[in-house]
């Protein structure tokens, strides 16, 4: 058995896994945010990493689901926590999941039998459980992707295909002092102070960019593309409306809706909040940079 501690948004969280071997293999995003120590601030979650693990029969289905081509099975467990089906785009299953209420805790058996599927399953295990467990502490997984200037992270998010990477990326090229913190699901955190930091995280989509650095929000980007370069400020309600699909949530779960809610509620009220009609070149960066970052 090894017990391993990492830091994710300022938020700990350990990870047991049954045998010695594997550990790395399994994670090799997570190397940056690992703790040489066990943290002195309470465990945001703690994951049970095995081959196999007790599988009850669940009390209810709540559905099946489609997230970029990999398939989820949730259940209802009659004590009020879940159990999940992860299965890759092939349709292999490659993980079982079993949580408490508040996903607190989490144990996960990989039954995938090729290294790749037991890191899909992990790691999508992870991404999960952290989201929904730091839905109801004003933390966030979003979906987008983030480029850093002048000590300010931008936020640039848009359904996937739609190009927000490759914005960040036109940034990067065109405007001086960028670099890229996350390419697809930073962590977004609004401390009781007002700050709303951005966290590079160990899931960065098909993009390897696994940074343990954080920066205050500059701005939050909505990217659609049009024939001709705009921008202009989101009202309250759009900005609301935009942002929602963006976060990692369950809409029938209470805590975790009712938290991810209210945390955007605050990013609407404490974030600067654009949509950017564009083509993909450069004109469309600086006009967004020029514009957001006053």
């Amino acid at each position: 058995m090894q017990i391993r501690y990492y830091r994710v948004g300022d938020h700990p969280l350990s990870i047991c896994f049954a045998w010695d071997d594997e550990a790395d293999q399994l994670l090799p995003s997570f190397a940056r945010f690992r703790l040489d120590t066990p943290p002195s601030d309470p465990l945001l979650l703690r994951v049970d990493v095995a081959d196999r693990l007790p599988w009850d029969e669940p009390h209810h289905e709540v559905g099946h689901f489609d997230s970029a081509g990999n398939m989820y099975g949730v259940y209802l467990r009659a004590d009020g926590g879940y159990q999940y089906e992860i299965n890759d785009i092939q349709g292999v299953l490659c993980a079982r999941v079993t949580t408490d209420a508040t996903f607190g805790h989490v144990a996960v058996a990989l039954v995938g039998e090729t290294p790749a599927q037991r890191h899909f399953g992990l790691n999508n295990t992870l991404m999960l459980a952290y989201a929904f467990a730091a839905a109801d502490r004003q933390t966030l997984l979003m979906h987008a992707s983030v480029i850093r200037q002048g000590g300010r992270g931008y936020l640039m998010t848009a359904p996937s295909g739609t190009g927000k990477s490759t914005h960040t990326r036109l940034w990067y090229d065109n405007i001086p002092g960028c670099d890229l913190m996350n390419d697809d699901n930073p962590v977004v955190r609004i401390w009781p102070d007002g700050r709303v930091i951005v966290y590079g995280s160990p899931w960065s989509g098909k993009t390897p960019c696994y940074r343990n650095i954080q920066a205050p929000v500059g701005a939050i980007v909505r990217i659609q593309q049009r024939p001709e370069n705009s921008i202009r400020q989101l009202r309250p309600m759009e900005a609301f409306s935009m942002l929602l699909p963006q976060m990692s949530s369950m809409k029938w779960d209470a805590r975790v809706h009712r938290g991810v809610c209210d945390s955007i509620a605050q990013l609407v009220r404490l974030c600067h909040i654009y949509e950017l009609g564009c083509l993909p070149d450069a004109d469309a960066a600086r006009l967004c940079y020029e514009t957001v970052s006053q």
